[in-house]
């Protein structure tokens, strides 16, 4: 910063990188283009239908056009639902062996306390074609592995739940930076005219640790971050007209006040200015858009079934994942569902016993209708959709008043499904415990430039130059396209 200013570099980079390589005037430009778009030959405010994305991309053909990620917030035990430890079983309360923790650290275990393996309780079976194990938790999940790509042995950096999730969604645990769904919205634009790009759902007892950085834009500009849905009510707060106000008068409203956005955009060539202009044409047309979306009247009763709806009014997970395929429906890029809570290290609210199976009752059947749904509407092909938390759990118990896990980053399990994944997939193996992956582990970095890769983008040339830095989602450190799972 000088005198408050932004450093001119800078400020040239952004306004470069926002409106994908133009020059001088690009406000009106882009403007313009817009409207000509539109058929409406005089300049009007823009939307985020106008942001398409860098010039270039995609930078091969994709396979996937939007994504769909269902962030189990929490950390779901893999060992208890997709990775079956017949040995864990045997060896159940005998200590695990001094040689897989030397150099391990762990977010609620010491040395005296965190040596006891713990078999789970649960009921596996092979199912679909891959012979897949799934727990008798996930019996509706159970029924899609022939769709599913299952990912076990991922690998993460950090252990703690907030800097865990951070960097699931943005590939650091340091602030400022953006998150996978704003990266896809800044290169390959939005396909919708009335919604925004990128929506985030969320719905359990609480928020995720972390909050709105975890969908938030970073350094690029704020246009691409995620657009929380309220459960109920108004979608958006503040969205309806005031009382009085006629549509006439609030697209007067919204024309002078971008009028003098413009002016000022012009002057400054500023890129968070259009992205005001940006704002207030998407709320306007969102008045008539976002209560169409959430109108489920007119949904099949035998659809409702099929996620378990039971009232389309009320806030469910189930609804949520409605709303999604809705969502991807009318162009919408990225779809990001949260659902909490699955930290279950024992105690009065946060089992294996009793909270888990409540959590997964929760999701399983919304989970496995959305991917049916999907499919039989035609979406599933070019849709990507994601299933897996900021990490997993531990082989060894926690000594608490009733049985938990603690947080793991070495071996955790994660689904895909459409977009170019193999269908009927089981990739990678982990230890006798489930404490590490022996073949075909993937780090977080990996999962970011494959989901890249299949949207047609090289994650290596995705970026942005910030601070004398060209920021990219996967980092500086190495990242592989997972070329083994993808159809």
């Amino acid at each position: 910063m000088r005198n408050g200013e932004p450093d001119l570099l800078l400020r040239d980079q952004t306004r470069r990188h926002f409106f994908g390589g133009c020059g001088v005037g690009v406000g009106a430009i882009a403007l313009r283009s817009l409207l000509e778009s539109e058929g409406r030959g005089a300049a009007s405010a823009t939307d985020v239908s106008s942001f398409r994305g860098l010039t270039g991309l995609p930078h091969f053909a994709p396979r996937a056009k939007r994504v769909i990620h269902l962030f189990m917030a929490g950390g779901p035990s893999q060992l208890d639902l997709f990775d079956y430890k017949p040995e864990l079983t045997r060896r159940n309360g005998q200590p695990i062996p001094p040689s897989f923790l030397q150099g391990k650290r762990f977010a609620f275990m010491n040395e005296s306390h965190r040596t006891d393996l713990l078999a789970s309780k649960r009921l596996f079976r092979q199912v679909g074609p891959s012979g897949a194990w799934i727990s008798d938790l996930l019996p509706h999940t159970a029924g899609i592995t022939d769709r599913l790509c299952i990912l076990r042995g991922c690998s993460s950096d950090l252990f703690n739940h907030a800097p865990a999730k951070l960097f699931m969604n943005t590939g650091t645990g340091r602030f400022g930076h953006a998150s996978v769904g704003s990266w896809v919205t800044y290169g390959l634009g939005s396909e919708s005219a009335d919604l925004p790009g990128f929506v985030v759902l969320q719905s359990g007892p609480r928020g995720p640790r972390g909050g709105a950085v975890l969908w938030g834009s970073g350094m690029l500009p704020s246009a691409y971050a995620g657009v929380p849905l309220r459960n109920s009510g108004e979608p958006i707060l503040n969205l309806s007209s005031p009382e009085g106000v006629d549509e006439t008068r609030q697209r007067g409203v919204v024309d002078a006040v971008r009028r003098l956005n413009q002016q000022r955009l012009e002057a400054t060539g500023d890129g968070e200015i259009a992205t005001r202009i940006a704002a207030y044409e998407m709320a306007f047309r969102m008045q008539h858009s976002a209560p169409d979306l959430v109108d489920f009247r007119g949904e099949s009763a035998e659809t409702l079934a099929l996620y378990g709806v039971a009232d389309p009014r009320e806030s469910t997970y189930a609804r949520n994942c409605l709303l999604a395929r809705r969502l991807v429906e009318r162009g919408v890029r990225y779809v990001q569902l949260w659902h909490t809570n699955w930290d279950h290290h024992g105690g009065p609210s946060e089992n294996l016993e009793k909270h888990l199976p409540e959590v997964c009752g929760q999701v399983d059947r919304a989970t496995a209708a959305l991917v049916v749904d999907l499919a039989r509407r035609g979406l599933l092909d070019d849709t990507i959709v994601v299933f897996g938390g900021e990490f997993g759990r531990t082989p060894m118990g926690e000594k608490r008043e009733s049985t938990g896990r603690n947080h793991h980053i070495d071996a955790f399990t994660m689904w895909f499904a459409g977009g170019g994944f193999r269908q009927g997939c089981v990739h990678g193996t982990t230890d006798d415990f489930g404490f590490a992956a022996v073949e075909g582990g993937v780090h977080v970095r990996d999962i970011h430039a494959t989901l890249l890769h299949c949207l047609g983008i090289d994650h290596e040339r995705l970026s942005i130059r910030f601070q004398g830095l060209d920021e990219r989602l996967t980092g500086v450190k190495p990242a592989r396209v997972i070329r083994e799972v993808l159809a």
